[in-house]
């Protein structure tokens, strides 16, 4: 998937598993996109891309990967969108409780139903922040629950969902939609204060599922569904660094890529925001510090979801 078998080329002893405080888990996958076809080739550019990045990060004055990341094999399952989304609920549960601070990076954004389903279930009391421009919310589409405009409809019904972005939707989706928690891109350009209002909203665990789409096809042209109007760099990380202060950010996705073999920008976006958002989360962390992603003390605090939790030992 890469010309080297670590994430950005990083030395081998800060690319173990059982050392690496990171992991990072690549799904290739394709099934349910309906126009820009590629989002399975997204994470092989991603990978690609990171290897020509620079690791320092000028903003938090630290380099990230010296924390650790793993890269952990790709999830390749693709026989249904069902079994898709079931593996990737099972890995992805697997590296949580490793106590990990587990990332994946798609692939299309059906791939996060498995993600949020697998943290949902290790964290008590989780909010999902959605970074898209097109809400998600169908029950099902074109015969599936596991369709890439479902992407978030299971975590409207069990988690503190909180839409960012939005500015692309049906109609039928509103009546699965909580408006009180859905900040549109028409508003959010007039308010300079919908950073605030969101991460107000928030409990303290806070899993992010971020679609490239999200950002204005200016910057960022290679996603199966751009749309105009979309968020930019700066004001992207200021909102990201915001949470990942404010909050505990137990993990994330980044979804949707569709390289364009012609235009490289929007590879580079990708992995530099990876690679941003992991400077956020341990910017105040020494590398020689313990990780603990706290899914253990949830788990003795009476989270609700223990009997999921318990249900598939390794």
């Amino acid at each position: 998937m890469s010309t080297t078998n670590n994430y950005a080329g990083i030395p081998d002893e800060f690319a173990q598993l059982e050392t690496a405080k990171v992991v990072l888990i690549p799904v290739p996958y394709d099934g349910t996109s309906t126009w820009g076809k590629g989002a399975d080739k997204g994470p092989e550019a991603f990978l690609n891309a990171s290897e020509n990045m620079e690791l320092y990060d000028i903003e938090t004055g630290t380099e990230p990967y010296q924390q650790g990341i793993y890269l952990a094999d790709a999830i390749t399952e693709n026989s249904s969108p069902e079994a898709m989304v079931d593996e990737v609920h099972k890995i992805t549960k697997k590296y949580i409780k490793r106590n990990k601070f587990v990332t994946l990076f798609g692939g299309e954004h059906s791939i996060s139903i498995g993600t949020i389903r697998a943290f949902n279930e290790c964290f008590n009391n989780l909010t999902v922040l959605h970074i898209d421009a097109h809400a998600d919310l169908r029950q099902s589409y074109e015969g599936t629950t596991c369709n890439h405009a479902c992407a978030v409809h299971e975590a409207s019904q069990q988690t503190n969902l909180l839409q960012v972005g939005i500015r692309s939707m049906d109609a039928i989706e509103k009546t699965y939609m909580d408006e009180e928690k859905t900040f549109f891109a028409h508003d959010m350009v007039n308010d300079e204060y919908w950073m605030d209002k969101v991460v107000d909203q928030m409990t303290e665990n806070v899993f992010i599922t971020l679609d490239l789409d999200a950002f204005d096809p200016s910057i960022l042209p290679s996603t199966g569904t751009p749309e105009p109007g979309g968020l930019f760099w700066y004001e992207t990380l200021e909102f990201l660094k915001q949470v990942f202060t404010e909050k505990n950010v137990v993990g994330f996705d980044i979804v949707e890529l569709c390289p364009n073999k012609a235009d490289k920008s929007s590879d580079f976006l990708a992995a530099k925001l990876y690679y941003k958002m992991l400077s956020y989360k341990f910017m105040g962390e020494g590398v020689d510090d313990a990780y603990d992603n706290t899914y253990a003390i949830d788990l003795k605090a009476g989270n609700s979801n223990i009997s999921k939790f318990e249900e598939d030992e390794d």
